[in-house]
């Protein structure tokens, strides 16, 4: 059936987004469609002031303000000598959540997949790299138990077998082959007090 062009144009839109096929994109443009007017402005106008008010934070390429500091990097409680590097921004909220972790982040905004294009030069990698000039000492590679992830780290933990700095992995708990986003807090909470050494 062919929709009226805006209806179709929403459709369209909704069908780009990550786990929504036709079907739910359309479910979903109806569902906008029998919502009052000024939910759905409100709604717009929340998508445009996200994407003109956030980036990347300057320090730990997290989610911040423009042109500023995360909340993370820029609350002075936290111990900047270690470094939690995780895959993405829904990563950190999941250690933040374990309770347990008191020092600053890195997101590397994916995980290596050469089938897929995403090489090293594709990932926040050469950011880590400078802020290691700081008084960083040791690292932990907080990445998702995946083929993609368990490669990540092996990269990574080669690249960064430097003097003085330690990179640490958390302890098994976490279920092989899961997202980290997904893992409970008391699992993750333990993988990373439990943390071991990564042999480069």
């Amino acid at each position: 059936m062919n929709y009226p062009v805006p209806l179709q144009a929403v459709i369209d839109e909704l069908g780009r987004f990550p786990g929504v096929g036709p079907k739910s994109a359309q479910r979903i443009a109806f569902w906008l469609m029998r919502q009052p007017a000024e939910d759905v402005h409100r709604l717009a106008a929340s998508l445009g002031d996200m994407t003109s008010r956030l980036a990347f934070c300057e320090r730990c390429c997290n989610i911040a303000e423009v042109g500023g500091l995360c909340p993370i990097c820029a609350d002075e409680r936290r111990d900047p000598s270690i470094i939690c590097v995780v895959e993405s921004p829904p990563d950190v909220a999941a250690v933040e959540r374990s309770g347990v972790f008191r020092g600053t982040y890195h997101v590397l905004h994916g995980v290596l997949n050469p089938l897929e294009g995403v090489t090293p030069d594709r990932l926040r990698i050469s950011e880590l790299i400078a802020r290691l000039h700081g008084p960083v000492r040791e690292v932990i590679l907080c990445l998702s138990p995946t083929l993609e992830g368990d490669a990540t780290a092996m990269y990574l933990g080669r690249l960064l077998h430097v003097p003085d700095l330690v990179v640490t992995q958390p302890a098994s708990g976490l279920p092989v082959g899961g997202d980290l986003e997904f893992a409970d807090d008391l699992t993750l909470g333990r993988a990373l007090e439990g943390r071991h050494v990564i042999d480069a």
